[in-house]
């Protein structure tokens, strides 16, 4: 376990007005340079000292990240890559153990009660005015519908600086800074299957027996379990996202039916398995990720992230911020945050085919044709390049599903962790084991 390094210095620790009114009388950053320019000199010369340490799935903690906080703002940001589980855990029994954490919004009933993280003052976040609707009050436009599940603006807000609950609508106290969501569906291979495929239900489908494949992290794989089962007529839900015990019941009974009649090939927990599954052609059809589709592309085979008739899955994740950071540690956590909503690290994410939560600060960080292809979902102009150089797509390719409105549109349920949960855990372990 690394440890923070401290500001040195009797005067190391300022406060953030000192440092805002330090801020508004000399211009602040730069606009555009990447450099730090007009902060008080006592701050410039002590933030080169603070190390923020942040954990968090492997999808948004990015190496390429943390050299450029070093490049635009002089300090360090020492990035850890978990599992989404042991995340969570890791907030509620590790409290001194990180800085920052990159928490996905189904778990933050998990942590937020536990009192270890504080949430963020959203008067000092320079683009909360950009952040999308979904991560406010739930709603992409006005006429959105709210999904079911965990919404990310259900668990967005506390009521105090010190609360442990969460607040019903907006309030100045933002749990977590969203950063990073997108729009899943199941994966295809077309060129195998070589017909239409437009439902949740096809997942079941006999006709591919011994093909098909699901995500084996029960939170999620639930979620798609109960999208397959209404889309095939078998259960009604209240609400897919806080299922009864006997609507658990019903869904995992159709599942291990299927499970032992050989419907699946094989159950995966990471990125690089379901590439593997699809890429080899062992599975046509399965729970898959966005980048993971569009890394099997990469390799000339192939594949689809299918729209499909009853909607999206979908997920979220922020940044959410320790309750032990205080004086300079705490100025240099918002001047991180700040700094991650104003648009390259959004940039990083939409180029791999994630969404930014503040997209249009994004796209001072991306191309016209990125821009259009990943965004608006027009055809790409030029070949589709990831931040990494990768080839993505080829001149002339749309995304899958359309553009943003198309997709984060049509989202029917969120992640999510049930009253349940516990139970709806142990019923799921019982269908990977039947």
């Amino acid at each position: 376990m690394t440890k923070k390094t401290k500001s040195t210095g009797p005067k190391g620790r300022i406060g953030r007005r000192t440092f805002m009114k330090g801020i508004a009388a000399t211009g602040g950053l730069a606009a555009g340079s990447g450099m730090m320019t007009g902060f008080p000199t006592i701050w410039a010369q002590n933030i080169k000292n603070v190390t923020l340490r942040q954990f968090g799935t492997g999808v948004s903690n990015i190496n390429e990240i943390a050299k450029k906080v070093k490049e635009d703002l002089g300090f360090t940001l020492e990035m850890t890559a978990l599992d989404t589980d042991t995340t969570a855990q890791r907030v509620v029994t590790q409290p001194k153990s990180f800085d920052i954490a990159d928490i996905e919004y189904f778990t933050v009933k998990k942590v937020w009660g536990a009192g270890n993280l504080q949430p963020f003052d959203v008067s000092k976040l320079k683009n909360y005015d950009k952040i999308v609707g979904i991560f406010k009050n739930g709603k992409l436009t006005p006429t959105s519908k709210i999904a079911q599940g965990t919404a990310p603006h259900t668990v967005g807000f506390a009521d105090s600086q010190e609360s442990k609950t969460f607040a019903p609508s907006e309030t100045n106290w933002y749990t977590l800074v969203p950063t990073i969501y997108n729009a899943d569906t199941l994966g295809i291979r077309p060129d195998l299957i070589k017909r239409p495929i437009n439902s949740w239900a096809e997942l079941l489908n006999p006709e591919f027996k011994g093909k098909a494949s699901i995500l084996n992290i029960p939170s999620i794989g639930i979620m798609d379990a109960a999208m397959v089962c209404e889309a095939m007529g078998e259960v009604t839900y209240g609400d897919k996202g806080n299922m009864t015990k006997a609507e658990i019941d019903k869904t995992m009974a159709i599942f291990t039916e299927a499970k032992k009649s050989g419907q699946f090939r094989a159950f995966w927990k990471t990125f690089d398995e379901s590439v593997n599954l699809m890429a080899s052609g062992e599975v046509v059809i399965q729970s898959m990720w966005s980048p993971a589709i569009t890394k099997v592309r990469s390799m000339n085979i192939p594949c689809i992230y299918q729209p499909l008739k009853e909607g999206y899955r979908s997920w979220g994740g922020g940044l959410g911020m320790s309750r032990n950071l205080s004086g300079i540690a705490l100025d240099a956590a918002y001047e991180y945050i700040n700094w991650y909503l104003s648009g390259w690290v959004g940039g990083l994410l939409m180029r791999q085919g994630y969404y930014s939560a503040a997209p249009e600060t994004s796209k001072l960080h991306m191309s016209s044709d990125e821009w259009g292809f990943w965004f608006e979902g027009k055809a790409a102009k030029s070949d589709i390049i990831d931040p990494f150089g990768n080839k993505l797509e080829k001149a002339g390719a749309t995304r899958d599903g359309g553009s943003f409105y198309d997709r984060m549109g049509r989202v029917e349920c969120w992640n999510s962790v049930m009253s349940e949960n516990r139970y709806m855990v142990r019923k799921w372990n019982e269908f990977i084991a039947a």
